[in-house]
């Protein structure tokens, strides 16, 4: 391990060295790529010159046991600093844990309606909420790209971009199907009602990891839709584009601007081609291990939101939190973190580290 940490540290160092280089600071992306890798780097590097500084503290104290004088004061130091280096130890093995990599990324999240009728859409509705008040909450940027209602505010489908560093490291949990037990507001006889929303959490695409031929692409203009102004139904500024090989159809009306809609649903397109050759990668490798977390897949139950008795349970984890209403306002990293640990553990187990 410490051969690993010494080359990371000289990474570090040889990175904080290029942010004083002006073709650095001249390159924008390349600039970029230097502050991520740097910001990946920072915890690692810290917490090796703590280590390394243990280590040597452990070395001084060990040297003076064989000291009549100094000997009982050796050996306390001993233990303080071969204690401080367990607990390194054990920090830089979490760190050194492989990092997925498109943790860093933002994500196209889709949410449907499930079960339920009207009573899914308006869940996928307070989900849809949930998660804009999260990504608030992380600083991060939302865009709605599509999002068809129902005429009681309900959604029965919506695609969001949602931009901000580790988006995707924080949301990637999230995917699979969301359960709500509660008694709706449509529902006279009080009974609770039992329905379900299911949420996708895609990477975005980079451009370099997949290729698109325009030619592959049917691009249709029509007119916007619903509430919106006096430019409503006068432009033809809605766009759908269908990828003709796998048929996937994206559509996106949110602007009133033809090329804003055709890039954002450009971005969408990618991701859910992206996801599909991820998901056949994965599936072709047949001896890998499914995550005790889960394995993202939409069709996975994965959480249960119980309104009369105000709690949350996480049925990957078995963990059942009573701050139900703080949740659905988007606290949610108690959640994440959980999760994070989890599947972070059960790396460590595999031997990943």
């Amino acid at each position: 391990m410490e051969e690993k940490l010494k080359e990371i540290v000289l990474r570090f160092d040889d990175l904080q060295a290029q942010l004083g280089d002006p073709a650095v600071y001249s390159d924008a992306e390349r600039l970029r790529k230097v502050n991520r890798e740097l910001k990946e780097l920072t915890p690692v590097a810290e917490s090796s010159s703590v280590y390394f500084q243990a280590r040597k503290e452990a070395s001084e104290a060990e040297a003076l046991l064989s000291d009549p004088d100094f000997r009982e004061l050796a050996r306390e130091e001993l233990e303080r600093a071969n204690r401080e280096l367990r607990r390194l130890e054990e920090e830089l093995r979490v760190l050194l844990t492989p990092r997925d990599p498109h943790d860093g990324r933002s994500v196209v999240m889709e949410l449907r309606s499930g079960v339920g009728g009207e009573e899914g859409a308006l869940f996928a509705a307070a989900l849809l909420r949930m998660y804009s008040m999260y990504a608030q909450r992380r600083g991060w940027h939302t865009d709605i790209v599509s999002l068809n209602e129902t005429e009681l505010g309900g959604v029965k489908e919506c695609s969001v971009l949602i931009e901000g560093d580790d988006a995707y490291s924080r949301l990637k949990f999230e995917s699979g199907v969301h359960r709500v037990q509660r008694v709706p507001e449509t529902e006279s006889g009080g009974r609770i009602h039992t329905s379900t929303a299911t949420v996708a959490v895609l990477p975005e695409a980079e451009d370099v990891e997949l290729e698109i031929d325009p030619k592959d692409l049917q691009i249709d203009t029509y007119r916007s839709s619903g509430a919106g102004g006096q430019h409503v139904n006068k432009t033809e500024s809605a766009i759908r584009i269908t990828h003709l090989p796998t048929g996937t159809v994206v559509e996106c009306q949110d602007e009133r601007s033809q090329y804003k809609n055709k890039d954002k649903a450009m971005k969408v397109l990618r991701a859910r081609l992206y996801e599909a050759e991820r998901a056949r990668q994965a599936a072709a490798e047949a001896a890998e291990r499914k995550s005790q977390v889960g394995s993202g897949d939409r069709s996975e139950r994965i959480r249960t939101y119980n309104f009369p008795q105000g709690r949350v349970t996480d049925h990957r984890i078995g963990l059942t939190l009573y701050k139900l209403d703080d949740i659905m306002d988007g606290d949610l990293d108690e959640l994440i973190n959980a999760l994070t640990t989890a599947h972070t553990a059960q790396k460590l187990g595999e031997g990943q580290a």
